[in-house]
């Protein structure tokens, strides 16, 4: 195991509820977002002034992003069979994890499209394990656009990987409105997540996203070993990238993958990293995404929900099980939390 994922989570400078009260002035008074050193402090809170945080978090969500929480449903077109070595992910190739390579058809694309507008969704991912799209692969895309507009009212994202300034182009034409491409992690701890491409490739492509005007949506896993300071520094990252979406993962170990033995993330420090990440974005989205059953359960996703979180992924992940889409849907009426509405995307 590196140095890095050896190191402890919490630090032994553990700090008071003070960060918030300037939180309180900073974020919630001014919209300023918390700086890496700031966000480092929220990270290193302890228990006792937790609930504190959650309940700044959601002011600021409130105040800055509105009440609307956004509900997506994703849809994997290829699975496994990726040349990268992600160490976190059983899609890899080059590991021997139980995943498969399948691809999805037209019409069973086109069926799940329909399933996910049926649950409220109004986001619509497709998603593909590669490196980055070929020319076959970007043809199914198109002709999976096509069909999908022709029967279903939904907004199409996708997550393709690694672009060429062609392909953002031709993405951006097909009407894709947004595009996920997440960054990980920090950029020091990168190289020891992937060793197959660099950080700087990925946020090259999030870059051409986004002065093609297509909506950029890049987050990460949380808990794969780094430590609180560059948890703090993945943050901070995010804020200078500025995306519309950040999808918070939280990292559930997967057999056969260099990373299948890590322990998962405790609940307190995944709610504390859901306060410091939306204090440090006060104004993007900001989206419960895979781990969050494993990790947080059920009053820990309340927590979530009402600590920061304006959006989730309902139904399936892409080789791990969710909640049903009528379990969150049902959760987020009980919290009186209004889904956003498709025709106020449009």
């Amino acid at each position: 195991m590196t140095e890095a994922m050896a190191a402890p989570v919490h630090g032994p400078d553990r700090t008071d509820g003070g960060i918030l009260a300037a939180a309180r002035e900073q974020v919630l008074g001014s919209g300023e977002p918390l700086d890496r050193d700031q966000v480092l402090r929220v990270l290193q809170l302890p228990d006792e002034h937790l609930d504190e945080a959650l309940e700044l978090a959601h002011e600021v969500r409130l105040k800055w992003a509105g009440p609307e929480v956004e509900v997506e449903g994703i849809i994997s077109l290829k699975t496994g069979g990726c040349p990268e070595d992600c160490h976190f992910c059983s899609q890899s190739g080059l590991f021997a994890s139980p995943v498969r390579a399948a691809r999805l058809d037209i019409p069973s694309l086109v069926e799940a499209a329909k399933q996910t507008a049926k649950s409220g969704a109004t986001e619509f991912c497709i998603v593909a394990a590669v490196r980055g799209p070929d020319e076959r692969l970007m043809a199914q895309v198109a002709a999976g656009i096509e069909a999908i507009r022709d029967e279903v009212d939904i907004q199409i994202a996708c997550s393709l990987g690694m672009l060429t300034r062609e392909q953002v182009d031709a993405l951006a034409a097909m009407g894709v409105h947004r595009y996920n491409h997440n960054l990980e992690t920090a950029r020091s701890y990168f190289p020891q997540v992937v060793t197959t491409h660099t950080w700087e490739e990925r946020e090259q492509t999030l870059r051409m996203v986004a002065d093609a005007g297509m909506e950029v949506c890049c987050g990460g896993i949380l808990g794969m070993g780094e430590t609180l300071e560059q948890r703090a520094e993945f943050a901070a990252d995010l804020t200078a990238l500025g995306p519309d979406e950040v999808p918070l993962n939280f990292f559930d170990p997967r057999p056969g993958t260099p990373f299948g033995d890590l322990d998962v993330m405790p609940a307190a420090d995944a709610l504390r990293a859901v306060a410091a990440f939306r204090l440090a974005l006060p104004r993007t989205m900001l989206r419960f995404a895979g781990g969050r059953e494993l990790t947080l359960g059920d009053l820990g996703a309340r927590k979530g929900l009402l600590g920061g979180i304006n959006a989730v992924i309902v139904g399936n992940y892409l080789t791990t099980l969710g909640q049903a889409p009528e379990n969150d849907l049902e959760l987020l009426g009980e919290l009186t939390m209004p889904v956003k509405a498709l025709n106020a995307t449009l």
